[in-house]
């Protein structure tokens, strides 16, 4: 394989779709991004058209390969956003609107399968606990919603599926793509038959499965028009956003985790076999043989953003503001506890009626307190987090972090801090997008391995070590390991009175 080769990483998130050139070296040649609108039509729905992701696609790839030399170019694969899912007619055209991974209107589909299938079944067979996040559930929600659906489906596709589906007018996806989804059966690779029977579902109404860097397909003629990409361009399976995150942060063996600092806060360390715990949800890995043990918090930045719009009446552009004070505040926020629970918890309760929680509150508290309790709690969640993985898998000696949180030096030392580990920031600025270039890149033969794709093309900037807060830290964790515990029948007397209210 020629140097001169690029491999394109496609990192269709839930509010942007880019796409990204990248060398044998790692380094970015050429990018290109388009947004991607999501709906909140009514309490608990988050939504999408479907066709926006192609639009997006097309309009992100355009620009990343306007100044290329398409000759170039050696291959293509997908990162996608999770457990988002749109239901299509045989032609894959959607039915209804896209039903994202945010979308939490199923949880009484949830308690039915449990009571009718199990939860050690569920679990067993997926490798997640149950919980309103698969998109399983939401499909239930959604046909249980417009009965029609159930009638008129024509396939339930995940969004690497979909655009893969318009790339190469191929029906398959990737498995550490799909099984997000809660309908893979993983200790056999394959669609779940007990699920699909519950479901009333055959395999033809699903996509076919590929292992991460098999070739799909190459792309179409008319796809190369809508993308500006030249047509017979190799398309490989790719992966789930977190998995390829992971990749790209250099994960590439156990006892290292990466911690992704977005939207939601998603950390995962590689396994080489099989295994599930409550403390965990089990994901194929972003290379052949390899399983993600990962952890979820889907109140991460989603917090601070509630903080400035919602309780302060402000843009981000505040965010600067309130880090540069909350550096003046000691650790422990004068004695505000936050519990960041704002879209429910997954592991380790799997409670989607979990509420966030403030402890403390006092007239002397400001917003630059409320900020830096809400790093704080993310942080104590993540040592919860990272804990029950460990005690399953052994040590995890250091975490890399990246995303949009990953910037705030402060953010970083609370978590060395308070985790008591090292932590890495990222050099690379796009590591969903480069975990799935680097996927290409070894599916092309540009690199021959995963792990000298990995030492190849990413990079680690600064590490910051546990400081003097963390003896500090170690005594406040002990008491926030005990405040939802302590409030949790509290809750779901709240969430209980709620549902049944006029």
């Amino acid at each position: 394989m020629s140097r001169e080769g690029l491999v394109l990483g496609v990192d269709a998130s839930t509010t942007a779709c880019k796409v990204l050139a990248f060398d044998r070296d790692g380094a970015i040649v050429s990018e290109g991004r388009a947004p991607i609108e999501l709906a909140n039509p009514s309490p608990g729905a988050w939504e999408q058209d479907a066709a926006s992701w192609w639009r997006a696609l097309g309009e992100a790839s355009r620009s990343c390969v306007r100044e290329l030399d398409p000759t170039r170019l050696c291959g293509l694969a997908v990162a996608n956003q999770r457990e988002t899912f749109v239901v299509t007619d045989a032609h894959g055209r959607p039915l209804a609107p896209a039903l994202t991974w945010m979308d939490h209107r199923c949880a009484e589909d949830v308690a039915r399968a449990v009571e009718v299938l199990g939860a050690e079944f569920l679990d067993g067979a997926t490798g997640k606990p149950p919980c309103t996040t698969p998109s399983v559930y939401k499909w239930m929600g959604q046909s249980r919603r417009d009965p029609t659906l159930a009638t008129r489906v024509g396939m339930l596709v995940d969004v690497h599926g979909f655009l893969v589906a318009r790339l190469t007018g191929e029906a398959r996806t990737s498995l550490a793509a799909a099984d997000p989804m809660g309908l893979v059966d993983m200790p056999r690779r394959r669609w779940s038959d007990n699920f699909l029977t519950y479901l009333n579902l055959t395999e033809s109404k699903l996509q076919g499965l590929s292992e991460v860097g098999g070739r799909l397909g190459a792309l179409t003629v008319e796809a190369a028009k809508a993308t500006g990409l030249p047509a017979g361009l190799p398309v490989f399976a790719g992966a789930g956003d977190g998995q390829a995150a992971g990749l790209g942060a250099g994960i590439t063996r156990p006892g290292r985790a990466y911690l992704n600092l977005g939207t939601a806060v998603v950390s995962g360390v590689l396994a080489h076999d099989y295994r599930r715990d409550r403390a965990f949800r089990t994901l194929f890995g972003a290379s052949p043989g390899t399983y993600f043990l990962e952890t979820d918090l889907q109140g991460g930045t989603f917090t601070l953003t509630w903080l400035c719009e919602k309780l302060l009446g402000a843009s981000l552009a505040i965010l600067p503001e309130l880090e540069a004070e909350a550096r003046l505040i000691d650790a422990g926020s004068d004695g505000l506890f936050l519990v960041p629970y704002w879209n429910g918890v997954m592991n380790p309760y799997w409670d989607d009626f979990a509420s966030g929680i403030l402890v403390g509150l006092r007239g002397e508290h400001g917003a630059s307190h409320l900020y830096r309790a809400i790093l704080e709690g993310i942080a104590f969640e993540q040592r919860l987090h990272t804990s029950g993985v460990e005690a399953s898998v052994g040590r995890v000696e250091e975490l890399v972090v990246m995303g949009g949180g990953a910037s705030s030096d402060l953010w970083c030392q609370i978590l060395a801090d308070v985790l008591g580990k090292p932590i890495l920031r990222s050099a690379i600025r796009e590591a969903t997008a480069l975990g799935a270039a680097m996927i290409a890149a070894v599916a092309s033969g540009m690199h021959e391995t995963f792990e000298e794709a990995a030492r190849a093309m990413t990079r680690e900037g600064r590490r910051f070590e546990p400081g003097a807060s963390r003896s500090r830290y170690d005594a406040l964790y002990r008491t926030y390991r005990d405040v939802y515990p302590a409030l949790r029948g509290v809750l779901g007397s709240r969430a209980e009175t709620s549902r049944t209210a006029p």
